[in-house]
């Protein structure tokens, strides 16, 4: 394969003007993706939207595909690729997720030419880049894709256990859990892109568990860390996704922040369960990263019991892949921010430890012949692992508020308070290659609406 610095290479309709960004010693002449600790090297290149437009991010930088496209840059064959055209006539990632697998890996492949040392291209494309950074205090970008349909997984083995175990002490997981991957549908609609202001709801919630109900501001506000994943290849209504092609049907992963009211909740998830108390907000993260910059963190699926039950053939994956992603939760008062103080860490887990697999739970959602379409969004549930630092919400976190938290600024925290910012990370790394990061999650719970 041609690479930069090659003089044969000097001509862009050259179809062979490509590198491949999986080579972990690839370097780029954009500094700041050289970051050892940055979330955004030449092997990650994930995809987002930036001032209405389809765009790719490199350390710092970001790089709207319209005006590489409008300058020439791309290789004659996915230049005059109808598809790649079109994909680029919309302002969200749904046209880019429709593209062949064939002509996404090019796209991968020439913007990693783009950005790589030694480029011939460098100085066309460095005039075209843009700050990829949003100011903290400013809403974020659009949402990634339009998403049509949401649905929420409940895929942890230790946060359903601790979460059963605080309302069914003898009996925390119900018997179907380690049968099925539990979901519910959520609401498309709330679902909002990292940095904007979160509403605190107003609900039914009771001072008893016989009640009578009152309806008001929900005073039990939560965030439940999660990772979720879009479909790029759906199926048609009746058919099905097979367990071992599931992970081919997914266009890349983010995170998601599904925001909880929880004293909503207990009041009115049985018997149908979620509904009001978790569909006014959901946050995700700006960046998609593709499942090809994600391929050199695939890990087993995690090991079952001998007590464990055998999952049914249509769940069974032999090949079954986790991926071992680093998340951590980060809160800050508005007090903090105005002093200029570190949020506080409240978590660190690893996606690793999930009972189901992003597999499983696409697999299992079209298993009754649902059809899945572009842009879905499926999300894991809270990511909990063993230790209590581990725990993806403050339900757990706090144990139902019976451990607060202490934050940088000396105040407790049971649940969040108005002003409270959560702030999402996550990144995979490993010995010989560079860290591959989701970049942030992040929204502020503010008042309730008069």
């Amino acid at each position: 394969m041609s690479g930069p610095g090659n003089s044969s290479n000097n001509n862009n309709n050259n179809n062979n003007v490509l590198v491949d960004p999986s080579d972990p010693k690839l370097r780029s002449w954009v500094e700041s993706a050289n970051d050892p600790n940055g979330d955004f090297p030449i092997q990650n290149l994930p995809y987002g939207t930036l001032d209405g437009a389809v765009a790719v991010r490199i350390g710092d930088r970001a790089l709207c595909l319209r005006d590489a496209l409008d300058a020439g840059l791309f290789v004659k064959k996915l230049a005059s690729d109808d598809g790649f055209l079109a994909a680029l006539d919309v302002a969200w990632l749904n046209g880019l997720a429709e593209l062949e697998p064939a002509q996404l890996t090019m796209l991968r492949q020439n913007l990693a030419y783009f950005f790589a040392e030694g480029s011939p291209v460098r100085g066309k494309v460095e005039r075209l880049l843009i700050d990829a950074d949003e100011p903290a205090d400013q809403p974020g970008e659009d949402a990634p894709f339009v998403v049509g349909d949401y649905t929420d997984f409940y895929a942890s083995l230790h946060h359903a256990t601790n979460v059963g175990s605080m309302f069914r002490p003898t009996n925390p997981l119900l018997p179907n859990w380690k049968h099925v991957p539990i979901g519910y549908h959520g609401r498309a609609s709330s679902i909002v892109p990292s940095g904007t202001p979160i509403v605190r709801p107003k609900g039914q919630t009771v001072a008893s568990d016989d009640g009578p109900p009152s309806f008001g501001p929900a005073k039990l506000m939560d965030y439940e860390l999660e990772v979720g994943f879009f479909v790029g290849t759906g199926n048609e209504l009746g058919t099905t996704i097979p367990v071992a092609d599931a992970w081919r049907h997914i266009f890349g992963f983010c995170l998601v922040n599904d925001w909880s009211a929880r004293d909503v909740q207990k009041w009115e998830y049985q018997p149908l369960g979620p509904f009001l108390a978790k569909n006014f907000a959901t946050t995700v993260s700006p960046w998609v990263v593709t499942r090809e910059a994600l391929e050199p963190f695939r890990v087993p699926g995690p090991p079952r019991s001998s007590d464990d039950p055998k999952p049914l053939a249509y769940l069974d994956d032999a090949n079954g892949t986790n991926l071992d992603i680093t998340l951590e939760v980060y809160i800050s008062s508005a007090k903090m921010r105005e002093q200029g103080m570190a949020p506080t860490m409240v978590s660190r887990g690893s996606f690793k430890d999930m009972f189901w697999t992003p597999a499983q739970m696409l697999a299992h959602h079209a298993s009754n012949g649902c059809n899945m379409q572009i842009g879905d969004l499926l999300a894991s549930g809270t990511v909990s692992g063993a230790t209590k630092d581990s725990r993806g919400c403050l339900l757990e976190r706090t144990w139902r508020g019976t451990e607060p938290i202490t934050l940088g600024d000396g105040t407790e925290r049971k649940f969040l308070q108005d002003g409270d910012e959560v702030v999402m990370r996550g990144y995979c790394q490993k010995p010989g290659y560079p860290r591959i990061g989701f970049g942030e999650c992040r929204g502020t719970i503010v008042a309730a609406r008069a």
